[in-house]
């Protein structure tokens, strides 16, 4: 009975690491592959879309031209080479070359998730809009809030930060208060000093308040999409001026609603993994 035992944990055992390394290998694989969805079917994808919406947009030396420049690339390059394509191949100024992308959008996504699966392909507007747009501010940011509502403007919204700063606040601070769950998310994510992917952005850290008022109209949102990026801002809040950010986590525990409370437990995480004495401290506050 004892053997039996024995060999069944062990059985067990084998089990669970082979199980363990088939997702880690699966995982490994995946984020390798990433650069991949931006291959010959999604150059293909771009090519149909854009000949339907712009008579002089040459298909085949857009494909032939993109096919051979994306096979050496990584994923972010990837996506800039697309951008540069449009600005090489479509017809017209930037209004309309813009205008053409913009006509090229899937309908606005209806959900908190999935957009970044479905709607991967959108991303190298974004890109355009960066290299191509910042002369143009109002058509530019009307572009960038339609890319948002099918995946994301949260890249392209940042050299529009850095180049004019009180405009867009002013913008970032209508799209918190916007009924599109989409546009209040981009107002938190897109003033993320830490944001993923994307270089450091000094310019509202010298007065951290700026980022906070924004997230205190954001504090109670409804969306877990929105609530999410208030607590990852927080925590690359923490990250930069530990104690400015934990003043703000204090201020906010009293009274906390529901909403503030999952943005607090999820901003402080990094104590939670780390074990450090600040978790239970900051939990505290909540529940006093």
């Amino acid at each position: 009975m004892v053997n039996m035992f024995k060999r069944s944990s062990i059985n067990l055992s084998m089990i669970f690491f082979y199980a363990y390394f088939r997702v880690n290998q699966f995982l490994n694989k995946m984020a390798k592959a990433l650069k991949l969805y931006f291959d010959k079917e999604t150059i293909d994808k771009w090519a149909s879309l854009l000949k339907k919406v712009d008579p002089g947009f040459n298909a085949q030396a857009f494909k032939r031209s993109l096919n051979k420049k994306v096979k050496t690339l990584e994923y972010k390059d990837r996506i800039k080479c697309f951008a540069q394509h449009f600005e090489s191949y479509l017809s017209g100024d930037y209004p309309q070359k813009i205008a053409v992308l913009i006509s090229c959008l899937p309908e606005e996504y209806p959900h908190e998730e999935g957009m970044f699966v479905h709607n991967y392909w959108v991303n190298p507007i974004g890109d355009f809009i960066t290299l191509y747009g910042q002369e143009d501010y109002r058509l530019s940011i009307k572009a960038i809030a339609a890319l948002t509502k099918r995946n994301t403007g949260e890249f392209a919204i940042r050299p529009f930060i850095e180049k004019h700063p009180e405009r867009t606040l002013k913008t970032i601070h209508k799209w918190a208060k916007s009924k599109n769950f989409h546009l209040r998310r981009l107002a938190s994510e897109g003033i993320r000093p830490r944001l993923p992917w994307a270089t450091k952005m000094s310019t509202f850290l010298d007065e951290p308040q700026i980022i906070v008022d924004v997230l205190e109209l954001l504090k109670n949102d409804s969306s877990k999409y929105v609530q999410r990026s208030v607590a990852n801002n927080l925590n690359d809040l923490i990250k930069e001026d530990e104690a400015f950010a934990l003043g703000i986590i204090k201020r906010w525990a009293k009274k906390a609603s529901p909403q503030t409370a999952w943005i607090i437990k999820h901003a402080i995480r990094n104590y939670r993994k780390k074990k450090d004495p600040k978790e239970k401290e900051i939990m505290s506050w909540l529940t006093t």
